[in-house]
C-alpha cells in the first residue's frame, strides 16, 4: 500500500507550485484530490497531471464559499474528505506591503486577506466538514521562514512576516483546541522555493548569490516545489496519526546560516 491510499484531498492553491507539486505526489501516494486556483488555465493544466485521479475546481481561497465547495466536490466525486493542504497565499508587495515607513493600510489589508484570512477560511470549512462526519481529519498549512527569520536586505514585506507568523499561532491555537476531536492541524515552513510568487528574487543575481550561502545544503540552490512533497505526504497520511500541532521548517538551512551579501 502507499501512504495515502484511499484518501480524498482538498488542496487550496493546488494548481501551480508547491501546491500542484504536493497533489501530484499525493496521487502517486493513492490519494485523489481536490485542487483549487484562480486561474482557469492553470486549473485545467493541473487537472491534466493528475492522472484521472483528481479535479481542479477554480475560486478565490479569500471567498468564504471557495473551500466550502471544494470540500463539498471531494465528497460528492471522491465519497468523502479526509485532509485539507492550504498552500494558498502570496506577497503583498503589489497591494503596498513592504516596509514600515512605506506600508500602506489597503496593503496591510490585502497582504493579510491574501495568506491568514483564506487560511482561516479554508481551515474551519475543513474543521466543520470532520465535525459533521465525526471521523476526524487532518489540515496542513504553509507558512514562511520570514515570519521568524528577517532578511532584512532582500525581503522587506513587514505585513508578510506579520501574516505568516500569526498563521503560526493559529496553527498551535487550533491544533490544541480540536485535538479532542481527532483533528490534527500542523503547518510547514517553507524558505525561497522556485514558485511563481518568487519569480523576482529567482530573476536576480544578487537575490541568488545570497541564497547559495543562505540555503546551503544541496550545493545551495533556491528550493524546488518538490523538496516539500514528502514532509506533506506524511502530514496527509496515517504515518501523522499520533502528531498536532508542528510546525516543520523545511528551508535548505536557511534558519541555520547566516548568508553572505
Amino acid at each position: 500500500m502507499n501512504w495515502l491510499t484511499n484518501k480524498r484531498i482538498v488542496v487550496v492553491g493546488g494548481t501551480t507550485g508547491m501546491g500542484l507539486s504536493a497533489a501530484q505526489a499525493f496521487v502517486r501516494e493513492g490519494a485523489q484530490v481536490v485542487v483549487v486556483g484562480r486561474n482557469p488555465d492553470s486549473c485545467a493544466t493541473a487537472e491534466t497531471l493528475l492522472d484521472g485521479n483528481g479535479l481542479a475546481m477554480s475560486g478565490d481561497a479569500a471567498d468564504p464559499q471557495t473551500a466550502i465547495k471544494a470540500i463539498d466536490l471531494c465528497q460528492t466525486i471522491f465519497g468523502g474528505f479526509d485532509g485539507l493542504y492550504h498552500v494558498a497565499g502570496g506577497s503583498g508587495r503589489r497591494f503596498g506591503d513592504g516596509p514600515l515607513h512605506e506600508l500602506t493600510l489597503d496593503g496591510w489589508n490585502a497582504t493579510f486577506q491574501l495568506n491568514l484570512s483564506s487560511l482561516m477560511l479554508s481551515n474551519q470549512a475543513a474543521v466543520r466538514a470532520f465535525m459533521a462526519a465525526g471521523t476526524g481529519g487532518t489540515i496542513l498549512n504553509i507558512g514562511s521562514v520570514l515570519s521568524y527569520s528577517p532578511s532584512p536586505k532582500h525581503f522587506v514585506t513587514h505585513a508578510y512576516a506579520a501574516a505568516k507568523a500569526a498563521a503560526s499561532g493559529f496553527v498551535r491555537s487550533t491544533a490544541a483546541y480540536y485535538a479532542s476531536h481527532n483533528i490534527r492541524i500542523n503547518s510547514l515552513i517553507p524558505a525561497l522555493v522556485e514558485t511563481p510568487m518568487a519569480q523576482r528574487a529567482a530573476g536576480d543575481e544578487a537575490i541568488m548569490a545570497f541564497i547559495k550561502t543562505k540555503q546551503p545544503l544541496d550545493g545551495g540552490r533556491i528550493g524546488k516545489p518538490s523538496d516539500l512533497d514528502g514532509a506533506a505526504v506524511y502530514f496527509m497520511s496515517d504515518q501523522s496519526a499520533f502528531t498536532t500541532g508542528q510546525i516543520l521548517t523545511v528551508d535548505g538551512g536557511w534558519d541555520l546560516s547566516e548568508g553572505q551579501y
